[in-house]
């Protein structure tokens, strides 16, 4: 692994607004010629799945498990710029658990949808039904790359309710199409990264305006948590070190290594230990 990764650590100061509001922003986390490139790409896939998937010129794709379906989206996996904040954050027995690529169009000219509410959501789907304590465990992040500029609202931005990752449930306006008091929508550049628990409620939006949103997620979860997707990855791990190897799903040691791994199961914690000490990877 980039050994530049030790220049980017977790700071105190995002450490704690991702524990109170559950979330925080960095930007210039991609150069412009890897957004460039990275457009490319999801330019090729929206024309390749978009009709496959019977989408619309104005709907939005969600294409999951897109980690697989090009080499470029590897360098995302441990970029050094954001992945020491992820297991900073998490610690060392992680995995990539889900990706999902968001392409979204502009509404048709001229028509302006009728006001409703977001969607407001937790991320993870049953785990929020079947995990009992209030609030629920953080369990995963994710890490939202945004190719596109969405400085202004009305571009698709995803909206969040700050500090709402504490709580199980939200209180909605009583008149049914209102978003809950204290919703923010994302303003961000191109090459921005957003680093959020699954746990806060967030919304995407409509895109209003004469540009596409385009945006990448990458979800962290512990090794033990089954993928959301189908982790179409096989065809990489020959290309891929260790680290990245036990990133994208691989246990040397088999089924019990997720959730009693040995060295081998988890480079990653070797590797934090010889550079960053043994306390880097403390129980």
């Amino acid at each position: 692994m980039n050994n530049a990764c030790l220049e980017y650590s977790l700071t105190e100061q995002e450490k704690l607004a991702f524990e109170r509001v559950g979330f925080f922003v960095i930007e210039d986390a991609l150069p412009p010629s890897l957004v460039e490139q990275l457009v490319q790409v999801v330019d090729r896939l929206d024309a390749q799945y978009r009709p496959v998937r019977g989408r619309g010129p104005h709907e939005l794709l969600n294409l999951l498990d897109f980690i697989g379906k090009d080499a470029l989206f590897l360098e995302l996996l441990d970029w050094p710029r954001t992945f020491p904040k992820v297991w900073g954050l998490l610690g060392w027995h992680i995995q990539l658990y889900h990706s999902h690529m968001n392409v979204t169009p502009p509404l048709p000219a001229g028509l302006e949808p009728p006001k409703k509410r977001l969607q407001w959501h937790q991320d993870s789907g049953r785990l929020n039904n079947d995990l009992e304590t209030n609030p629920r465990p953080r369990i995963s992040l994710k890490v939202g790359y945004f190719l596109t500029d969405t400085t202004e609202p009305g571009r698709g931005n995803m909206y969040v309710l700050p500090g709402s990752h504490l709580q199980n449930r939200l209180e909605y306006p009583a008149d049914g199409v209102s978003d809950p008091e204290g919703a923010v929508p994302l303003q961000v550049p191109a090459g921005t990264a957003v680093f959020f628990d699954r746990r806060i409620w967030h919304s995407a939006s409509p895109n209003r305006s004469d540009s596409t949103r385009k945006a990448l997620f990458y979800g962290y979860s512990y090794r033990w948590l089954r993928p959301r997707d189908d982790m179409t990855v096989a065809h990489l791990m020959e290309r891929c070190d260790p680290i990245r190897r036990q990133l994208l799903g691989a246990s040397p040691t088999g089924g019990y290594g997720y959730t009693s791994p040995t060295d081998e199961d988890v480079p990653l914690r070797g590797w934090l230990r010889e550079h960053l000490g043994e306390q880097a990877v403390a129980p």
